[in-house]
């Protein structure tokens, strides 16, 4: 199975979260666990190890650049080579901190697509209450 490119850090490097993108992680994970025997997948001490630098409530380094109007609070998939084989998503604010969600359905039935849960996520990483904080 062929290995998923590597994007260099950059402003091109973002790519919007879509049924397409949760399809090939699937795929992904269906490939590893095909090649994988039993026993290795319990032992994932000597795998790869999630980047620090893009760790869930850091924000996002400099060497990706601004990030483009149209994809903030916006599903994006996983900049982090580790989560390449997991279902994940991540959500950036203006203020360029990194929120990361499952791309498994929420309570059964509230996809990573689902109207509803993208207006929670954009009202979870919205800024506003904080702002508002602030004048008090």
């Amino acid at each position: 199975m062929a290995q998923p490119q590597i994007v260099p850090p950059g402003p091109d490097s973002f790519r919007y979260f879509t049924r397409e993108s949760l399809d090939a992680i699937e795929k992904r994970i269906e490939g590893e666990k095909d090649k994988k025997p039993k026993q290795e997948l319990r032992d994932e001490e000597n795998g790869p190890k999630p980047n620090s630098d893009l760790e869930a409530g850091r924000t996002l380094p400099f060497i990706y650049g601004d990030i483009p109007p149209g994809m903030v609070s916006e599903p994006l998939e996983d900049l982090d080579q580790y989560y390449t084989n997991h279902k994940t998503f991540i959500v950036l604010n203006r203020g360029k901190t990194i929120f990361r969600f499952s791309a498994t359905s929420a309570l059964y039935i509230l996809t990573p697509f689902n109207p509803v849960r993208q207006t929670a996520i954009k009202i979870l990483v919205h800024s506003y209450p904080f702002q508002v904080m602030r004048v008090l």
